[in-house]
C-alpha cells in the first residue's frame, strides 16, 4: 500500500476508463462501506450516501443523461458531449453521491443557530467522503472522474432506483480499468497559498 499523500498525488480525473473488472464486487463494497463509515462529518451526522451501479443499472444512468442532455444541447455542440458520455458509460461503474436532508433538517432544528451552515457542512463531508473513496479506487487500479449532472437526472434515477426522497443527488463518478492518459497538470505558485505564522 502505498503511503497517503504519494496516494492522494496520484489521484487524477481519468477519462480512459474501460469495464475491465479489476477487483471483485466485494472489495468495491468494502472501499464503500468503509469510506462512508469512517469519513468524518460535522456533530458526527453521517448525512454522506452513496449508491454504486453496475452492469445495466450503470449504462441505463448515461444512457438517460445523454438523453436529457441530447433535448437541451444544442446540436451543433452534442458531438463532443456525446462522445465524454460514451467514455464514462465505458467504465465498470458508477458511484452516486448523496447528502440525506432529513438529516440535515433534523440537525437545523436541533441546533438553530447552526442552521445555515449544515447544508454546507454536509457538503464538504461529501467532498472528503468522494476524495477517499477516489483515492481507494486509484489504489486498487480503478481510474475515475467526477461528474455533476444531477439536475437533468436526479429524480428519474431516484425513482428508478427507489432512492429515499431526502437523499439530495449531489455527484457521480464513473470509474473502470485506469486508463492513466494524463495531461500534465499546471500548479499556481504554492506561495501565497499557504500562510505560515510561527
Amino acid at each position: 500500500m502505498k503511503d497517503f499523500l504519494t496516494a492522494i498525488q496520484e489521484r487524477r480525473s481519468d477519462y480512459g476508463i474501460s469495464n475491465a473488472e479489476v477487483v471483485p464486487y466485494e472489495k468495491l463494497k468494502e472501499i464503500l462501506d468503509f469510506s462512508v463509515k469512517h469519513t468524518p462529518t460535522a456533530f458526527n451526522a453521517q448525512m454522506g450516501k452513496v449508491a454504486l451501479l453496475l452492469g445495466e443499472h450503470h449504462a441505463n444512468l448515461w444512457d438517460s443523461i445523454h438523453s436529457a442532455l441530447e433535448k437541451i444541447v444544442p446540436p451543433e455542440n452534442f458531438a463532443a458531449t456525446a462522445e465524454k458520455l460514451a467514455g464514462f458509460k465505458n467504465g465498470h461503474g458508477t458511484i452516486l453521491y448523496f447528502v440525506d436532508d432529513e438529516i440535515v433538517e433534523s440537525l437545523q432544528n436541533r441546533f438553530p443557530v447552526f442552521k445555515d451552515n449544515f447544508p454546507k457542512w454536509g457538503e464538504q463531508a461529501n467532498g472528503m467522503l468522494q476524495l477517499v473513496v477516489w483515492t481507494a479506487l486509484k489504489q486498487v487500479g480503478y481510474g475515475a472522474s467526477l461528474q455533476h449532472y444531477n439536475e437533468v437526472i436526479e429524480s428519474s434515477i431516484k425513482e428508478q432506483l427507489k432512492i429515499p426522497t431526502k437523499w439530495r443527488l449531489v455527484a457521480q463518478m464513473p470509474f473502470g480499468k485506469a486508463g492513466n492518459s494524463f495531461s500534465e497538470k499546471e500548479f499556481l505558485p504554492i506561495d501565497g497559498r499557504v500562510l505560515v505564522y510561527k
